[in-house]
C-alpha cells in the first residue's frame, strides 16, 4: 500500500510517500480502506516534529481519525462486516484505546489501509460523507465529553469558546448550543469569528483586535462566563480567557498547540473559586450521538479543503501557517 512515512522527526518534508506492506488484521482487528483522514495540530504536526509528549517508534505513519470501508476482518470480529462504512476513535473514556493510540503509538491513517481494534469502529450513518464523518468523529465526541462531563455545562449558562473556528472549537460552539448554553465565540480574525457565528454562536469577539475579557463582561452584563473552553494554551491569549470567567467559573482544556506554558493568577483563582479542568476523552455514546446528529443536519463539520494523501507535506505547511477555515482532509483514494 501507499503511505506517508515518517522515518525521522522534523519539518513536514520528513514525511515521504512510500510503498509499505499492507497490514494484516489479527484476532479482534479490522482492516479499513481509508477514504479520509484529517490533519491535526497536536496529534499530527507535533508528533511528526517530535515535540509531542509521546514519541512514536520510527518508522511511523500519522493519522488519528481515519474513516473508510471495512476491507477485511480478523478472527472474532463481530462489531462490523466487510463493506460497511466506518469511522474510528483513538480513545474511549479515560482509557486509551486497546492496542495504543492510533496515529501516535501505532500506525495511523495516512495510508491506503489502516488496522485498528474492532472496539474503535463506529458505523457511519447514511447521508453522511467521509470527510464530514471524519471531522465529526475527531472532535464532536470530545466536545460533548469536555463540556458536559468535564465542565458540567448547563442549559442557560454562558460559554466562551477560544479558537472557535478551529477543529475542536467549532465543535464546542455547536455542542454548547445543543446543551442550551449562550455561546460567545472568540477567534483571531474577523472571518473566523464570522464562521463561528454562522455555526450558531450568539456573539463573537476577535481576540487579536479587542480586549477579550472586557468584551465578554460587556456581553454578559458584567457577570462573565460560567465556562471557558480553552484548547490553545497560548500565553498571550490565556489571560483574556481566564479573566472572562465569572465567580465559580470552570475552565476546561484539551489542547496546548499555542505553547502550553501560561501564567496563572492564583489570587483570581482562589478568590473567585475558579476551577481548571484538563483532560480529553470520549464515551461510545458520544460517538453515536454525534454521528447521528450530523447525519440529521443538526451539526456542521467545517471542511476547509480535501487534498490527495501524497500532498500531506503541503497540508502540514498550510495548517502550521494558520491559513485554514475548518479541517484539512487527506484522501488516499485521490491520485
Amino acid at each position: 500500500m501507499k503511505a506517508m512515512v515518517v522515518r525521522e522527526f522534523g519539518a513536514p518534508a520528513v514525511m515521504k510517500y512510500e510503498e509499505v506492506p499492507t497490514p494484516v488484521p489479527g484476532p479482534g482487528e479490522v482492516l479499513m480502506e481509508v477514504h479520509a483522514v484529517s490533519v491535526n495540530r497536536t496529534l499530527d504536526l507535533a508528533v511528526r516534529a517530535g515535540t509531542y509528549a509521546r514519541k512514536p517508534d520510527l518508522p511511523h505513519i500519522l493519522g488519528v481519525d481515519p474513516v473508510g470501508v471495512v476491507a477485511k476482518v480478523g478472527d472474532g470480529v463481530t462489531a462490523v462486516k466487510v463493506g460497511e462504512r466506518i469511522t474510528s476513535g483513538s480513545a474511549l473514556g479515560s482509557q486509551r484505546a486497546a492496542g495504543g493510540v492510533l496515529g501516535v503509538t501505532r500506525w495511523g491513517g495516512y495510508a491506503e489501509y489502516v488496522k485498528l481494534p474492532q472496539e474503535n469502529c463506529f458505523h457511519i450513518p447514511d447521508g453522511l460523507g467521509y470527510p464530514e464523518a471524519c471531522v465529526v468523529a475527531r472532535h464532536f465526541p470530545t466536545a460533548f465529553y469536555q463540556l458536559r462531563e468535564r465542565a458540567g455545562l448547563k442549559s442557560g449558562e454562558w460559554l466562551l469558546v477560544m479558537g472557535a473556528a478551529g477543529g475542536l472549537g467549532a465543535c464546542c460552539v455547536q455542542v454548547g448550543k445543543v446543551l442550551g448554553a449562550k455561546v460567545i465565540a472568540a477567534a483571531g480574525a474577523d472571518e473566523r469569528v464570522k464562521l463561528a457565528k454562522d455555526l450558531g454562536a450568539d456573539y463573537g469577539v476577535n481576540y487579536r483586535t479587542h480586549d477579550l475579557a472586557a468584551e465578554v463582561k460587556k456581553i454578559t452584563g458584567g457577570a462573565g462566563v460560567n465556562v471557558v473552553s480553552e484548547n490553545i494554551a497560548d500565553p498571550t491569549l490565556w489571560p483574556g480567557a481566564f479573566y472572562s470567567l465569572a465567580p465559580g467559573g470552570r475552565l476546561v482544556t484539551a489542547g496546548a498547540h499555542g505553547g502550553g506554558k501560561v501564567e496563572l493568577d492564583v489570587n483570581f483563582l482562589y478568590l473567585n473559586g475558579i476551577r481548571i479542568q484538563g483532560g480529553t476523552g470520549q464515551m461510545r455514546e458520544d460517538f453515536d450521538a454525534a454521528l447521528k446528529a450530523a447525519a440529521e443536519g443538526k451539526l456542521k463539520a467545517p471542511v476547509d479543503r480535501i487534498m490527495p494523501l501524497k500532498e500531506a507535506v503541503a497540508a502540514h505547511e498550510l495548517l502550521s501557517h494558520g491559513s485554514t477555515l475548518g479541517k484539512i482532509i487527506l484522501d488516499p483514494t485521490i491520485h
